[in-house]
């Protein structure tokens, strides 16, 4: 057990460091947005997720309701549930009910591909301990953003707030480069964002969100349909 352990916090230290300046843009975000920095790591501690905390955010900076919120984060995080049955099958047999309940809390995409890419059955040891090391990259990258955003001038926490949004960037750009369904995704979604900022004005930001993933992903569903030989591979 405790080899297994081991061998998940080393599989999950390229991923610590990776969320450490991820989550920093997210402290500093959250902290702009008016919350605290005890606030910020608390929300990064109870939810691993960074598109859904930055919606969550723009949600709470924006004064939304809690229907708001709730649908923010379903749209935003409901493709973890998909990667929950998908790694299920690549559970070991002490995988038992209990252990799956404490290790989706640690679901993300990152530990996912990990998890996915071993060959070997995955047992709790192992996602607990890489469970673990994340965790601890996410939540202190987001204690030193959040104190960074308190101390900070205005002029220097403006431009290191971009550095979640250079991860989103990063993430969609290379399979944009190779998917013209995934390209008409992202520009639908940015041009359906634009003209809620600019011209529905009365929409919340929350709302908007949704509606833009929606309808984005809709469209790119009906024009570009997963054939049965694609979906086979």
């Amino acid at each position: 057990m405790s080899s297994a352990f081991t061998r998940g916090m080393s599989h999950g230290i390229p991923i610590c460091l990776g969320y450490l300046s991820v989550s920093f843009g997210f402290g500093i975000l959250a902290v702009r947005a008016g919350l605290s920095p005890f606030q910020s790591a608390a929300i990064s501690a109870t939810n691993l997720t960074s598109a859904g905390q930055l919606g969550g955010v723009e949600v709470i900076r924006h004064a939304g309701t809690l229907i708001e919120m709730i649908l923010v984060q379903l749209t935003i995080n409901i493709r973890y549930s998909l990667m929950a049955l998908s790694l299920s099958q690549k559970l070991d047999k002490k995988f038992t009910f209990p252990h799956r309940l404490a290790a989706s809390y640690g679901i993300t995409d990152e530990i996912f591909a990990v998890c996915s890419a071993q060959k070997e059955k995955i047992t709790p040891a192992y996602m607990y301990g890489m469970i673990l090391v994340a965790f601890l990259g996410w939540v202190t990258g987001t204690i030193i953003g959040a104190a960074a955003g308190s101390l900070l001038p205005e002029a220097v926490t403006n431009a290191m707030g971009i550095v979640l949004y250079g991860m989103f960037l990063a993430i969609i750009v290379p399979p944009a480069k190779k998917q013209k369904s995934v390209l008409l995704a992202v520009i639908a979604a940015a041009a359906i964002s634009i003209l809620f900022h600019y011209v529905f004005t009365a929409v919340s930001s929350g709302f908007a969100v949704i509606i833009s993933a929606v309808v984005a992903s809709a469209a790119a569903a009906a024009l570009f349909p997963v054939s049965e030989k694609e979906d086979e591979e």
